[in-house]
């Protein structure tokens, strides 16, 4: 936790939302969402994954359009948003809410968790939609798991959303630089 908790601001219905999950804990379900934020934490693990995905001919344009999204995604938030914005976690507020995972040492707005995955799908989607579909799937469970695990407030959540599903964009477009230009328009019936 930095020496400074950062800019204490959130709506009340953030903290009763997160206090509602706190009150649906199971020990399976706490296994579950360790597991799925557990994905984000493993940086080498994701990098490897993406290599792996650029080395392999067949799925290489996935990889380059995934890790561009992704590098894009964690330059907007934490090197831009993050260190501006200094929004205090719930877990910092509430300390006396156990945690299952350590305490968190950067700001919480955006998600950075949320923001990578929904870098990394929204590229993928918009690629491949079959592809895609379960990949914005996943990106949505590990979004749920940071509010689960009470380190991000709902807004943040959705501020990871909103800047994962631009990254993803931002990169789609700079891997494709033509899409959309030689599709047929469609006539309208007159």
């Amino acid at each position: 936790m930095p020496e400074n908790l950062g800019k204490i601001f959130y709506m009340d219905w953030e903290l009763d939302f997160l206090h509602h999950l706190q009150n649906i804990h199971t020990p399976e379900l706490d296994k579950k969402m360790l597991f799925f934020t557990g994905l984000g934490d493993k940086t080498i693990l994701i990098a490897l994954f993406l290599l792996a995905l650029i080395i392999i001919p067949k799925t290489r344009k996935y990889g380059i359009q995934m890790a561009i999204a992704v590098v894009i995604s964690v330059l907007i938030v934490n090197v831009g948003i993050k260190p501006f914005v200094k929004r205090c976690r719930p877990c910092w507020l509430e300390p006396n809410v156990p945690l299952l995972i350590p305490v968190p040492h950067d700001y919480s707005f955006p998600s950075g968790h949320t923001n990578a995955f929904f870098a990394m799908a929204t590229a993928l989607y918009l690629k491949d939609k079959k592809l895609g579909l379960p990949a914005l799937a996943l990106a949505s469970i590990v979004a749920f798991s940071r509010m689960y695990l009470f380190v991000h407030w709902p807004t943040d959540v959705v501020g990871g959303i909103i800047t994962g599903f631009v990254s993803g964009k931002i990169s789609y477009k700079l891997t494709n630089p033509f899409s959309g230009l030689f599709k047929k328009k469609k006539r309208r019936r007159r």
